[in-house]
């Protein structure tokens, strides 16, 4: 009993220790860099090992396989916020522009190939999403030559269609983020726009408003105005009168 030891593996995968926002941007960041060669190579490991090395290189320790669960688990989280609404999705996760960046990316270059006439060539390297898959065991190295044979045909027969079939689901996923943009951007200009119809109807409403104000006091001058020209009218009357009076007085006194 003395001599057996028991041997206690802690999982430091995603959640432990946990990301930090920054440490998660710049593990994307460094990750959008590679996503290219990773689109283009079936042994990914070493690029894990890159990336691991990269991430120590900003200050944060991280392990090949804590980046690899950590990109898996982002891109599930990203695949569940096509039916959110944009608030809750950026609220929840708040990683989503920068998946979308590298998965449009990803659809530019596999379109740019496809009209060259490159996709059967590297159909299968191109069109693969989780390319984490791709990736084979040591045991799976040593497996025999007619199960290796029977993969390698199936491989081959269905490269042309999965590349197809896959190119066909990418592009339907950016028509639907292409969509939702378009419904986010329409939102935002009309609710602009109502804002600024609002602020030209409250304008205009001042502008009426001191028009009018300017009528009334125009107006009041005018009444004012015509009041004093009838008084000095009277006033004048009744001096003419008062001189007249006066002179008629002077010449019967004369008489």
């Amino acid at each position: 009993m003395e001599g057996h030891h028991i041997s206690v593996h802690i999982d430091t995968g995603d959640r432990f220790p946990q990301w930090s926002i920054q440490e998660t941007k710049e593990f994307l960041m460094i990750r959008a860099e590679l996503d290219r060669t990773f689109m283009e190579t079936k042994r990914n490991k070493l690029l894990w090992e890159v990336i691991a090395n990269k991430m120590k290189e900003k200050g944060y320790n991280r392990s090949a396989d804590q980046c690899k669960c950590k990109w898996k688990n982002l891109v599930t989280r990203y695949k569940g916020c096509e039916t959110m609404e944009p608030e809750a999705m950026r609220q929840q996760f708040p990683f989503y522009n920068e998946l979308q960046a590298i998965f449009t990316a990803r659809m530019q270059r596999m379109l740019w190939i496809e009209a060259e006439g490159g996709a059967k060539k590297k159909g299968v390297q191109l069109s693969s999403e989780d390319e984490d898959e791709n990736e084979e065991s040591e045991g799976e190295k040593g497996s025999s030559k007619k199960k290796k044979k029977g993969k390698t045909s199936v491989n081959v027969g269905g490269s042309s269609s999965g590349a197809s079939f896959n190119l066909k689901e990418v592009l339907e996923d950016f028509m639907k983020q292409q969509v939702q943009m378009e419904v986010q951007w329409r939102e935002v200009f009309e609710e602009r726009e109502k804002e600024r119809r609002a602020k030209e109807m409250e304008w205009r409403q001042t502008m009426e408003a001191l028009e009018n104000e300017r009528i009334m006091m125009d107006r009041r001058w005018r009444e004012r105005e015509e009041q004093r020209r009838m008084r000095e009218d009277a006033r004048s009357e009744r001096r003419d009168a008062l001189i007249t009076a006066l002179l008629n007085k002077l010449r019967r006194e004369e008489m």
